[in-house]
C-alpha cells in the first residue's frame, strides 16, 4: 500500500520556483516583448558576479517573500524549521548571486546539541545552509515535512528526503547523494559563508 510519503505531492520540476532572470530575458527577446526595458534589465542581469558560487564572506538575502532582497539576521531563521529560502550577496559590490539557480541555498537553525558532530562544525550557533537544488533531478528542495516524527527537507518532483541534522543525507527516495552544504559563520552579528559549497550542487542528471 502506499504510504503517504510516496504520494509526490508536486510532481513538475518546473515552475516550482521563477527561472534566473537571463532565462526570462532570453524568452523576451524571442517574444518581442518588453524590448524598450530589455537594456536596463541587461544592465542588472549582467552584474559580475551575479553567478558565480557562494563564496567566503557572503551574506545571505531573502529569496522570496514579503522580504526578498533584505539581508537575513540569524534571528529571523525560526528554530526547528521552515528553511528559508535564501541567496548568497557580496557584501562588498552588495551583487546578490542569482544568476545560477545552483546558488540558491536553504538556511535552517536548530538546537546546537541535535545536530551530529560534522554538522555542528559547518554550522554557527545551530545555523545550518544547504544547496536548495535536488541531487537527483536538480529540482527545487521545497518541501519540510514530518516523516517517522522527525521533520526533513524533502523535493516534490520525486520524493527524495533529506535530514538537515545530518549533513543533509538522503534518508527515503532516489537522490545518489547528499545535499551540497555551506559551511557558515557568525561575523559581527551577522551569518556569513565560512567556506565555498562541500560536495557538488550539479544534480545526478547533470554530472
Amino acid at each position: 500500500m502506499t504510504s503517504e510519503r510516496d504520494r509526490v505531492r508536486g510532481t513538475q520540476c518546473e515552475g516550482v520556483f521563477p527561472p534566473p532572470r537571463r532565462s526570462f530575458l532570453r524568452a523576451a527577446l524571442a517574444s518581442g516583448i518588453g524590448l524598450s526595458l530589455l537594456p536596463a534589465a541587461f544592465a542588472e542581469e549582467e552584474k559580475p558576479g551575479s553567478d558565480v558560487r557562494p563564496q567566503p564572506g557572503d551574506r545571505f538575502v531573502f529569496a522570496e517573500g514579503d522580504r526578498e532582497g533584505e539581508l537575513i539576521a540569524p534571528a529571523d531563521i525560526p528554530e526547528g524549521g521552515p528553511p528559508i529560502q535564501a541567496w548568497p550577496i557580496d557584501p562588498k559590490t552588495k551583487v546578490v548571486r542569482d544568476g545560477s539557480r545552483l546558488n540558491q541555498v536553504l538556511l535552517l537553525r536548530f538546537k546546537p546539541d541535535d545536530l551530529d558532530d560534522d554538522t555542528r562544525s559547518r554550522s554557527a550557533d545551530g545555523v545550518v545552509v544547504y544547496s536548495a537544488i535536488c541531487a537527483h533531478m536538480g529540482c527545487p528542495v521545497t518541501g519540510w515535512i514530518e516523516d517517522q516524527g522527525m521533520q526533513v527537507l524533502k523535493c516534490f518532483c520525486h520524493n527524495s528526503e533529506y535530514d538537515p541534522r545530518r549533513e543533509a543525507q538522503v534518508v527515503f527516495g532516489p537522490a545518489p547523494r547528499r545535499l551540497a552544504a555551506l559551511p557558515v559563520k557568525i561575523v559581527d552579528g551577522a551569518l556569513v559563508a565560512a567556506s565555498k559549497f562541500i560536495g557538488s550542487v550539479v544534480p545526478q542528471q547533470q554530472g
